[in-house]
């Protein structure tokens, strides 16, 4: 029996504007706290916070953006969010004080939040249902291929050009990926009844146990995406730090193309416990890195390097099988929901990682302690998913 059409002009469009958007994004991600510092005399605490204001402006429209992707037409959300998003970073080299900077994140959170809702419920319209553990993997590739080149690239320009390189570069990325994005022709929709407005409406109830697990799980990785260059330099590791988000990348892009696939033939608690576990013994490998630097600075170095990669291939394996389970816990007049539910789910706990993050370290006096910290919470996440999520997956889910 021939397989459904997987590749079509719409989902290498969408592709490509994703890689774009993200490229963008993740071309700042790393320089940001280094920027707040030198700029703006930011402490790490007060870094975390500000940070943070992005991740919870993402978080408050995201139960907004289902509703209103479940509701109206989804492709001008799309367009208009992209354009936001991408306009803000001319305003980030305007910006001239730490409040103005501070309102500009938020924005950017609002922004960033509608279009990544909005793209992830567009490309699951495009898939072909038989294929959607598959292209979702591939769609998730473009987001770890500009996470490969973006934060190293962002980090390399930190040492050899200003600020307001970086920022433009970052505004051609989302200005190309916004022409990208037009390109992209959606399926008719078919008008749907206006419900009466209810918590359903906003958020999967069904998909809480297992938002509360991803939230977790979310927290330790915000702590990495942020901070990971800053610990580096804190324990004088001697390899790039830029390479840390490069081998995150490959092991994202390695594993997403394997558990796509095992997603499709319905293994997706089982995938994702696998991930978990290797979640949990790449962040225990992270919070030692402080103890073997006074060991073997040269161990530690390259065992960074290589606890990148793992850290990839844990979340790499466990995106698609998350983003499929809320999506099988909805019926389909309910996909944005359920999108902005597993979005939102990860938000929370990005915007806590970035948050506590920067206050242990601050508190205790280094990253390694926050890392343990996430450690422990992948510990719990695990335990968390098996005895309550995966249970109540199996029993509830729709197809």
């Amino acid at each position: 029996m021939a397989k459904d059409k997987l590749v079509s002009p719409g989902f290498c469009y969408i592709l490509t504007a994703n890689f774009l958007l993200f490229f963008a994004f993740y071309l700042i991600l790393p320089i940001l706290p280094f920027y707040l510092k030198e700029q703006f005399m930011a402490d790490k605490s007060m870094i975390g916070f500000i940070l943070s204001c992005y991740t919870i402006a993402c978080l408050c429209i995201r139960p907004f953006a289902g509703y209103l992707l479940d509701t109206f037409s989804r492709r001008p959300l799309y367009l208009l969010a992209y354009f936001i998003f991408t306009a803000i970073f001319s305003g980030y080299m305007l910006a001239t004080t730490l409040t103005l900077f501070i309102a500009l994140r938020i924005v950017h959170g609002f922004a960033f939040g509608m279009v990544t809702v909005s793209g992830n419920t567009i490309v699951i319209d495009i898939l072909p249902s038989s294929r959607r553990g598959e292209g979702i993997g591939y769609y998730g590739l473009a987001n770890n291929t500009a996470m490969s080149f973006g934060p190293m690239i962002g980090l390399f320009m930190h040492g050899t050009c200003s600020y307001e390189v970086i920022f433009t570069c970052s505004l051609l990325s989302g200005s190309l990926g916004l022409i990208m994005a037009y390109m992209v022709k959606t399926p008719y929709k078919q008008p749907v009844k206006r419900e009466p407005i209810s918590l359903d409406r906003f958020f999967l109830v069904k998909g809480a146990w297992a938002g509360i697990s991803l939230l977790l799980l979310s927290i330790p990785y915000g702590m990495t995406t942020t901070y990971v260059a800053m610990y580096a330099e804190e324990l004088g590791i001697t390899v790039n730090a830029g390479l840390y988000f490069t081998f995150m990348a490959i092991g994202l892009a390695i594993s997403r193309l394997f558990s796509g696939r095992q997603v499709d033939k319905g293994r997706i608690t089982l995938v994702i416990s696998l991930g978990m576990y290797l979640a949990c013994i790449s962040f225990f490998m992270l919070a030692s890195l402080q103890t073997l630097m006074k060991w073997n600075p040269g161990f530690a170095s390259y065992l960074y390097v290589v606890i990148a990669l793992l850290q990839g291939v844990a979340f790499g394996t466990m995106f698609p099988a998350f983003n499929t389970l809320f999506v099988n816990l909805a019926p389909n007049s309910q996909r944005g929901t359920a999108t902005s539910t597993y979005l939102t789910s990860w938000d929370v706990g990005i915007g806590t990682g970035l948050m506590i993050g920067g206050s242990i370290a601050q508190r205790f006096g280094g990253f390694d302690y926050a890392y343990l910290f996430g450690a422990c919470l992948t510990i719990l996440s695990t335990l968390f998913f098996q005895i309550k999520a995966s249970p109540h997956y199996n029993k509830n889910k729709l197809r």
